[in-house]
């Protein structure tokens, strides 16, 4: 997957890094970067960035290679801070994970402008006086591929696009709230499972997760294997990021020679245009799948397994009663897992709303679930409700 230069300094620097992997020699002596290193910040284009923050950076910064939990690779993210005075020690920070949007480095959400319900979302958090801090995750707009739905690789980045801006540089305080959606709610989680160890200093406050996939070495069925399906193009990326890590697991063995094709093009088609592909395409989960899924990738769907279902701190969850791309009984397994296992869970389920459309209803109470955590306050879980009523049929 190449890196490509957008005529800015970030770009020409990012087309330096590509041409001299291995390495990424870039701090004095030639050694890499410290994990959590900023390396580089520049301003957004404008179309890029959100339209209630003061200012809106792009920054690449050095993390760990969450593939192999070792080494040195260069993430890029965005950085915005909120308008007026920052309070005493600094703004607030909410580390952001993103759902879903490809595996190609022209899919990194800092080189686009944000969708409209990111955008409106976002901008919520930037008037509630937080600075909003936005990781790419590895392999998405810098060297080397993306390990989609890799949950140690995203929580590497996660964590690490916080120290990189923590501390006077922007005036942003130690108090972190990671909130994310979808591909991002796992992100999420998986970060409070890891930031104790990988970063004990992180001022971990809280987490939120909307859509949260709970993924335990089985892949979701269709609901209807006859209906023409644009989820399917989530398994299109989980192939291709599967190839890219480890090209001894071809797709062919369990696509359709009429999915085969697109498999190749999840390599850089981002998520509008792969889920418009699969229905152009005509395709259902019976014509696109001839072997078991999860079987064949077994390895890498390993990497999306949570760190432990105990985490730091309390987590808000969302879920819509209607999600079919991250299917809400598959959410509400995790919540009774995750209570079961001693974490602090909030647990808000959204009647009849979907996937997408739960993430903006849902900031009416996540505002309050970070303004409780950002002062101290105990958050009252609902953890025995939810086991109760969550119980599998």
């Amino acid at each position: 997957m190449a890196t490509k230069a957008w005529g800015s300094a970030i770009g020409a620097l990012l087309l330096a890094l590509a041409l001299a992997l291995p390495g990424t020699a870039l701090a004095s002596g030639g050694r890499p970067p410290v994990p959590g290193t900023l390396i580089a910040s520049e301003p957004l284009p404008a179309a890029n960035g959100l339209a209630d923050a003061e200012r809106s950076l792009r920054i690449v910064y050095a993390s760990t290679d969450g593939i192999a939990g070792k080494g040195r690779v260069v993430v890029s993210g965005a950085l915005f801070l909120p308008r007026g005075a920052p309070p005493r020690g600094g703004w607030p920070v909410v580390a952001w994970a993103h759902g879903t949007v490809g595996i190609g480095d022209d899919c990194a959400p800092s080189r686009n402008p944000r969708s409209v319900r990111d955008a409106t979302y976002l901008n919520g958090w930037l008037r509630e006086g937080y600075a909003v801090v936005a990781t790419d995750y590895q392999g998405l707009g810098t060297p080397g591929p993306h390990p989609y739905l890799d949950t140690r690789a995203e929580a590497y980045s996660v964590i690490d696009s916080v120290r990189a801006v923590v501390g006077t540089r922007f005036n942003l305080a130690n108090k972190v709230i990671v909130v994310g959606q979808s591909q991002g709610a796992g992100a999420a989680f998986a970060t409070a499972g890891h930031a104790a160890a990988y970063a004990p200093r992180i001022g971990l406050l809280g987490t939120i997760a909307t859509g949260i996939p709970y993924l335990t070495g089985t892949l979701p069925a269709a609901a209807d294997d006859d209906a023409i399906d644009p989820t399917i193009a989530y398994l299109l990326y989980i192939a291709a990021a599967a190839q890219q890590i480890d090209r001894t697991v071809p797709a062919t063995t369990v696509f359709s020679p009429r999915a085969t094709p697109l498999v190749n093009a999840a390599e850089h088609l981002c998520v509008g245009e792969m889920m418009g592909a699969v229905v152009r395409s005509g395709l259902t989960r019976r014509q696109a799948v001839t072997g078991d899924l999860s079987a064949h990738y077994a390895r890498y769907l390993r990497g999306s397994a949570y760190p432990s279902l105990r985490v730091a701190g309390p987590v808000f969850v969302g879920t819509g009663s209607k999600d079919v791309d991250v299917p809400t009984a598959m959410q509400e397994a995790l919540v009774r897992d995750a209570c079961v296992a001693g974490s602090q869970i909030l647990f808000h389920r959204y009647p009849g709303l979907d996937h997408s459309a739960t993430l903006n209803p849902s900031f009416a109470d996540s505002r309050l679930f970070a303004h409780v955590v950002l002062h101290g306050e105990r958050i009252q879980s609902n953890c025995p409700l939810a086991t109760r009523e969550l119980q599998p049929e």
